[in-house]
């Protein structure tokens, strides 16, 4: 009797499903993801007891067919009260799952309470039309004859594992981050004074747009030269202004408004010319750039910066270890101070405050200040900070970080502040 009890376990173990860590999809990139030795210890934990019920969301499915379009966080906060523990989800499946990084559509998931912790199962795996499979566990009818209180009989048999080479979920909908990864810049005081310049533009023209030509100048030290083995690309940028910190009043860096991208066409070199009495001038020929996206209007003055290589990151949205507290500084690409679910915003913590990719932190409203009108001393009263949502650091600096507003209830406004989302 023992040893088919841990055989049942083992089996269910292998045909629970999992909703994997939370990474973009692609699948060439997110075996790369390390887990972490305490994300795996969590997962090896929850594998063995399962979920309590109580940390199950109040509306959780008994199942749900995973579709196109759905995303980890969206699934996992279909289950769970906290959408970012993954690795509980990862734990209800530790040994079937090869690859926790992906999740499919056309598997079915199952909650399973009977044991009164709660395990998520395998219902079907994929299959490349999408369809679920039949479901690895039987219901015993066969072998038991109908009598709905004899042992389950498991039937096992050969089969393939199917991972599409394409179609993975990703964590978030990384559509609203990825025009970040590369856009917005925080730099220090001086650094953007002293990149490459637009100086010029063909016909006098006061502003630029895609397909014009304009001409650009590097430092003194660092002139634009041409390489000829590879197109050189320049991200263009306006003035950068300055994000202070709420609390201390404190520059914690500039951010510099992303406007366009630029290439070069021919270096900036020097030309000697003769002179109506015969002398030798030298004059500076600027290098010769072609503007090929312009996202808001390009002057002359604007900063360029070489175009980083592009970096593919995973994102596995994770609440910090300790406590954790900020204040939003400012909402990205706009003069508002109000933002709503899926925009970006610059918080006052950053690398040396120990921020990371994907921390996961609670958006606070501040608490109404007014008179308590039942004191006949008319007392100011101020009302508790209440949770208003939840934001994912994506892009850390040295003093400040973006983040992207997962889900909120109110608007978000600049002067919130942050705090552990547990």
């Amino acid at each position: 009797m023992t040893n088919h009890l841990w055989v049942s376990s083992k089996i269910a173990m292998r045909t629970a499903s999992v909703l994997g860590a939370c990474l973009l999809a692609m699948p060439a990139w997110s075996q790369k993801y390390p887990i972490t030795p305490a994300q795996t210890a969590t997962a090896q934990k929850v594998a063995q007891a399962g979920v309590p019920l109580s940390d199950l969301a109040p509306d959780a499915p008994d199942s749900y067919v995973v579709k196109s379009g759905d995303t980890l966080w969206a699934i996992s906060g279909m289950f769970l009260r906290s959408p970012w523990r993954w690795p509980e989800l990862w734990g209800m499946n530790l040994e079937e799952i090869r690859n926790p990084h992906l999740i499919y559509p056309g598997q079915a998931l199952v909650l399973d309470k009977t044991s009164g912790r709660a395990i998520l199962r395998n219902a079907g795996a994929a299959t490349p039309g999408g369809a679920p499979a039949s479901a690895g566990i039987g219901s015993g009818a066969g072998a038991g004859g109908g009598d709905e209180s004899a042992t389950p009989t498991i039937r096992l048999s050969p089969r393939t594992r199917y991972e599409p080479a394409g179609g993975a979920l990703s964590a978030l909908q990384m559509s609203a981050i990825e025009p970040f990864l590369a856009e917005p810049i925080i730099v220090e005081e001086n650094e953007l004074a002293s990149a490459p310049r637009i100086v010029a533009a063909q016909e006098n023209r006061v502003m630029l747009t895609r397909g014009d030509r304009a001409y650009a100048r590097g430092p003194v030290d660092a002139p634009l030269m041409d390489d000829q083995t590879k197109t050189q690309l320049f991200r263009i940028f306006r003035v950068a202004t300055p994000l202070k910190d709420p609390d201390s009043g404190e520059v914690l860096g500039y951010e510099a408004q992303f406007v366009g991208k630029a290439s070069l066409a021919r270096s900036e070199m020097t030309e000697e010319t003769e002179g109506s009495n015969g002398a030798m001038t030298t004059a500076i020929v600027p290098a010769t750039i072609d503007i090929l996206e312009a996202k808001d209007e390009i002057l002359v003055g604007y900063r360029m910066l070489p175009e980083p290589e592009r970096v593919f990151l995973n994102y596995l949205p994770h609440a910090p270890a300790g406590t954790v507290n900020g204040r939003i500084v400012s909402v990205y690409g706009s003069a508002v101070v109000n933002a709503a679910q899926n925009q970006v915003v610059v918080i006052n913590r950053g690398r040396r405050d120990g921020m990371e990719n994907g921390y996961v932190m609670a958006i606070l409203k501040n608490g109404e200040r007014l008179i308590d009108k039942t004191d006949p001393a008319r007392t100011p009263i101020k009302l508790p900070n209440e949770r208003n949502g939840l934001l994912m650091v994506f892009k850390t600096f040295e003093k400040l970080s973006y983040a992207l507003i997962l889900d909120i209830t109110d608007g978000v406004r600049v002067g919130d502040r942050l705090a552990s989302p547990e």
